[in-house]
């Protein structure tokens, strides 16, 4: 009974210590590097809990991932708290919270060792390792997927200490078991989470051999019992790795001829040193390393000679320290999913890939010492001792590391400071000074990226849109056709350059591109919505209407398409075109969608109910917008709406003027 209040005392103490240390995010941002496309610009996610993106999140390949679990986590986030960047850093924390403890459980049940848990426990909570997974919002998927995890460990430790894991008959097809339909169940979600758990069975495996105890070598076909029981386990992992090969074949994953297979085990060999390295001296850590050339022969010896030389000592122990082998191989098993022999992405390695691996690492060297002390007979203080001071020593550690992580800027610049030709932190640092209006250091930072590699087609994507805001169109245009010759399938590449020859008056060229973008996202609405606005300002408002009615189809919630068919609806000077109360409905939902805070809708809205002869609405309405505009200091949407509003007071609707000139409702969009 000790033991246990115990037990519950340091799980208090630890969760208590890990909120403390992680409360620093409450007061972060959203980070311009995957924040967008999981949240900021994703609608599915920002409208919450709805049917829709329940079947959007079960069905979706969207950033070339198949997690359903974590979409619908951020959707209940949103639904909850809205956008709100310091609740849904908060969540992570908890998440992470439960998952130190969940740990601590664990080897409790397993191990039966009280300190040696609570000190594996603690140094997983603190680690600095672990900064990235806690802080990025994007990486809900760890420790979501972890969590479900540690359950699944949990709820197979309980199945093979019961009696049912050991009167299992040879010819059950299925452990009947409640505990082992638990750990199908929740590695399931895990999967579901983030596929990187397809090795957990081997971890079970792993388990089997220490502390459970269930590997006999008295025993003929005991090994063999133990992997024929997992089988509906490993079903499970094939069929999440069939799954994730799929999502990740066409954007994510680097080709053959871009990155050969022995380059890739050479890089793969290297991380593992890495990863020890920085689990021992977590020092110069970064959200993003470059993956610019093969490591050096000399590298790749070292870490080659570590682990082959540790691998052999670990089956040498196997009798007199079975934990080492144990330990050692949940690490390298656990990274194979992720060490780059499919190599997604730009990264070498990544932190964010050793938040459930690191474990493996822990139990080695704690329950090394804890061999150590007992064979030279030290007391318990000792263990606790070095413990406590490698506690101290994290803790101090992640909240630096923490601090990077506040904004975009100060996350890229820390990137830049400890990496070198790293490509991928120039374009995010130039988009983060971009979104600050900081647009001559956002063209500096994309030029340097530009000077390590000229063939991403993100960045002369993202050049393009700048120079285009700048008035550079002739640049621009350079930059957006050589973004298409290096990535011809890129919809946004077609959209942007669409735009700007919609601009520069090429009305055939801008609709040939707004039609390839179509084609190449048949799901999104912003080509159509882009088709509609060219048709508009083209007069075609026949054509115009068309377009955002597809747009429409695709997005419902789309506010731009909402409030620009319902203006061509209210104002066109073809009578054949103008619906007064249908374009009435639509502009108040897109002011409803909006919260009556932008200028342009109401004053949409206005129009709309002119055109139905209620000037004393429309008249009120425009005065709300003009408030709002004074306030915003938009000039040209101020004088339109004098002059409208002295229209409406007049009793007489406002009609289209020829080439229309409307403020911009849509931002240039990166290529990603």
């Amino acid at each position: 009974m000790r033991r246990m209040a115990r037990s519950r005392v340091i799980g208090l103490l630890l969760a208590l210590v890990t909120l403390l240390l992680y409360l620093p995010v409450r007061q972060f941002e959203f980070v311009v590097f995957d924040d967008p496309d999981y949240i900021l610009e994703n609608r599915y996610v920002l409208a919450g809990i709805t049917l829709e993106g329940i079947q959007w999140a079960f069905t979706t390949l969207h950033v070339s991932n198949w997690h359903p679990i974590t979409w619908l986590s951020h959707m209940i986030d949103s639904e909850l708290f809205g956008p709100n960047p310091a609740a849904m850093h908060l969540v992570n924390v908890m998440i992470h919270v439960a998952n130190s403890v969940l740990l601590l459980r664990l080897l409790l049940q397993i191990t039966g060792r009280m300190w040696p848990s609570a000190i594996i426990a603690a140094l997983f909570a603190w680690h600095p390792l672990h900064v990235e997974s806690v802080a990025w919002i994007s990486e809900r998927k760890d420790v979501l997927s972890t969590f479900f995890g540690l359950l699944a460990l949990g709820s197979y430790a309980r199945y093979a200490q019961s009696d049912s894991s050991r009167t299992l008959a040879e010819n059950a097809i299925v452990p009947r078991s409640r505990d082992y339909a638990m750990t199908v169940v929740w590695l399931t979600l895990g999967l579901m989470s983030k596929p990187m758990l397809v090795t957990l069975p081997f971890v079970m495996l792993l388990l089997d051999v220490w502390p459970l105890n269930r590997w006999h070598k008295d025993q003929a076909g005991s090994g063999l019992r133990r992997v024929a029981e997992k089988w509906p386990l490993f079903v499970l992992t094939v069929l999440f790795c069939v799954i994730t090969f799929a999502a990740q074949r066409g954007e994510a994953v680097v080709g053959l001829e871009r990155l050969p297979f022995g380059a890739r085990v050479l890089n793969a060999i290297a991380a593992c040193l890495f990863y020890i390295g920085k689990t021992i001296w977590p020092a110069g850590l970064s959200v993003i390393y470059p993956l610019n050339s093969v490591p050096s022969g000399k590298v790749v010896v070292i870490a080659l000679s570590l682990l082959a030389g540790v691998s052999a000592a670990a089956i040498q122990l196997r009798r007199s320290a079975p934990f080492v082998a144990v330990g050692w191989f949940w690490f390298l098993g656990m990274l194979v999913p992720v060490i780059g022999l499919v190599q997604v992405g730009g990264q070498s390695m990544a932190d964010r890939y050793m938040y459930l691996p690191i474990a493996g690492l822990l139990i080695v060297v704690v329950f090394g010492l804890e061999k150590l002390a007992a064979r030279i007979k030290a007391p318990d203080a000792m263990l606790l001792g070095v413990g406590a001071v490698a506690g101290v020593l994290c803790l101090g550690a992640t909240r630096h590391q923490l601090g990077f992580w506040k904004d975009s800027e100060t996350l890229f610049r820390r990137a830049l400071a400890v990496t070198e030709r790293n490509e991928i932190a120039h374009i995010n640092l130039g988009v983060a000074l971009e979104q600050a209006d900081r647009k001559d250091e956002a063209l500096q930072q994309y030029y340097q990226a530009l000077t390590i590699s000229t063939n991403r087609a993100q960045t002369h994507n993202d050049i393009a849109n700048l120079l285009a805001d700048l008035g550079k169109r002739d640049d621009a245009q350079r930059h957006y056709l050589r973004a298409l010759e290096l990535k011809p399938n890129a919809p946004l590449a077609h959209q942007n350059l669409g735009t700007l020859l919609a601009e520069s008056g090429d009305f055939a060229g801008a609709m040939k591109s707004y039609q390839e973008a179509a084609r190449l996202a048949p799901e999104s609405a912003t080509p159509h919505y882009l088709m509609g606005k060219a048709c508009w300002r083209e007069d075609r408002h026949p054509d115009a209407v068309a377009h955002f009615r597809e747009a429409l189809r695709r997005d419902p919630q789309d506010f731009q398409s909402l409030t620009l068919l319902a203006r061509v609806l209210a104002t066109s000077g073809d009578a054949s075109v103008r619906n007064g109360v249908e374009s009435v409905m639509l502009a108040e939902k897109a002011n409803q969608l909006t919260a009556s805070q932008q200028p342009f809708v109401l004053d949409v809205l206005a129009m709309a109910y002119a055109e139905t002869g209620n000037f004393g609405k429309a008249a009120e309405v425009s005065r709300q917008a003009l408030q709002i505009a004074r306030e915003a200091q938009v000039q040209e949407l101020i004088d339109g709406l004098e002059a409208r509003l002295r229209l409406y007071e007049s009793g007489t609707p406002f009609r289209q003027p020829q080439r229309p000139n409307m403020p911009s409702t849509e931002s240039t969009q990166q290529l990603r």
